[in-house]
């Protein structure tokens, strides 16, 4: 059974120590005072999950006392017990934050069960501060860049408003992220995060996903649907890839956003909504009014506060903390000892361009977790795609004015194209000499002479 701390307060020292006598047997810590300023005493100095504290008290009595315990950095819970009981004195009780109020002459099961229930209170709380705990390491920005700290002070800025925004970004740089943080730090975290991802949806199904249908309105309405509208009222909508909508559905959005109402297919009746409309995209959106695609008057409703997350490119400073994030991410979710990135390894990722962005980085990540099988992750790990991407060129890394003569030039060419056939070939030499058209001794003189060694 799980065990708890317990303090009693009152002044009766029968009753003192019949409690500690019962809960002990429950299995519980228990201590016991006498007095209110002996409780805060001892809370000031220890840990404690429930107080049972007296109403009568010598010196401070226990409304005060309580008062006092709810200023405390971390209360306990506190259930009041009294002898003289007046509905008065309970509500005030109540109002003042104690969970209950039992009376005198205790009943030992009445006791139990309000301590259970307090107890049951606990757990709850418990549980909900560890799932928010994950919710908010989820949903992180991670990075110390210039950009990633402005961002997140953009999100501190603009997440206690009710202000819509819009989101600009490459696919694959965390625009949803950003979105889930904005609704993380605003005064509707509580409720609803809802996502439609309007370029997955089927133009003919939009509409009932966005604002639900009645039973039999169209073919293949078997049943009543609730749309996301409804799902995210008091709460946050996310209408991703907003550019990839139709017109049609542009105007009846456009419309949702004006009036906050809406009326699911089939209904003559309308909902009245309160949702705070978040929408992304990585398209230009000016671009797209000029060609006709987009409504500039959503736009301009939709582009309240915008918001730009840059491309991997732009922050590559961040690439190392974001790797060791997905490393022990990953690790923990498949159960494997955390690896560790080698100096080469992580310099060969801080140098690629990542044309998939945040995505991209995290799906290799995975990979290397799943398929790597010692605790260290090489640079011969690496797909070399991403050593040597499309239009690669080793001489060309540096400018022409680096080197000092035309040898370091062609010794920087050859280091680079060896290393490169060593890590098509998964680091085997003999494999690599055969490769390049050499003797395998000679590849190794060569090797010797750029510094390249077996562990590169």
């Amino acid at each position: 059974m799980e065990r708890f701390s317990i303090l009693v307060v009152d002044d009766e020292a029968g009753i003192r120590q019949s409690l500690a006598d019962v809960l002990q047997d429950e299995g519980h810590s228990v201590r016991a005072v006498e007095s209110g300023e002996a409780c805060l005493a001892f809370l000031r100095e220890n840990a404690c999950d429930v107080v049972l504290l007296d109403v009568w008290l010598p010196g401070m009595d226990g409304l005060e006392t309580l008062e006092q315990i709810r200023a405390l950095a971390r209360p306990p819970t506190v259930i009041m017990i009294s002898g003289h009981g007046t509905i008065e004195t309970a509500v005030r009780a109540t109002k003042l934050g104690a969970f209950d109020f039992i009376e005198k002459p205790l009943s030992i099961e009445k006791t139990l069960l309000t301590l259970q229930h307090a107890i049951e209170e606990l757990r709850l709380s418990a549980q909900n501060r560890e799932l928010r705990q994950k919710i908010e390491s989820q949903y992180r920005i991670i990075g110390d860049s210039v950009p990633m700290k402005a961002l997140r002070q953009q999100i501190a800025v603009a997440a206690p408003t009710i202000g819509r925004v819009l989101i600009y970004g490459e696919s694959g740089t965390g625009k949803e992220l950003v979105a889930h943080a904005l609704h993380q730090a605003s005064p509707r975290a509580d409720r609803a995060f809802v996502e439609v991802n309007c370029a997955a949806i089927p133009e003919e199904l939009i509409e009932s996903e966005l604002f639900g249908h009645l039973k039999g309105s169209f073919t293949g309405a078997l049943e009543d649907k609730t749309g996301k509208f409804e799902q995210a009222d008091g709460g946050t909508l996310l209408l991703d890839e907003i550019g990839d909508m139709s017109l049609r559905t542009q105007s009846k959005v456009l419309r949702v956003i004006e009036e906050q109402r809406f009326s699911p297919i089939g209904s003559s009746g309308s909902h009245t909504v309160d949702v705070r409309i978040v929408a992304a995209t990585n398209k230009n959106l000016d671009e797209e009014i000029q060609k006709g695609n987009f409504r500039e008057d959503l736009f301009f409703r939709l582009n309240v506060i915008p918001f730009y997350v840059p491309p991997l490119r732009e922050h590559p400073e961040d690439v190392p903390e974001l790797a060791q994030f997905f490393l022990r991410e990953f690790a923990q979710a498949y159960g494997r000892r955390p690896k560790r990135l080698s100096a080469n390894a992580l310099e060969a990722l801080t140098g690629y361009r990542w044309p998939g962005n945040v995505r991209e980085l995290r799906n290799l990540i995975e990979r290397m977790v799943i398929m790597v099988a010692g605790e260290r992750i090489e640079r011969r790990h690496l797909p070399p795609a991403l050593l040597h991407p499309p239009g690669f060129d080793a001489a060309a890394r540096k400018p022409a004015g680096a080197f000092s003569t035309l040898y370091e030039a062609r010794a920087a060419y050859e280091r680079d194209y060896i290393l490169r056939k060593l890590e098509e070939n998964h680091g085997n030499v003999s494999r690599a000499a055969e490769a390049l058209g050499l003797e395998r001794t000679h590849l190794h003189r060569k090797m010797k002479s750029l510094g390249i060694s077996t562990a590169d």
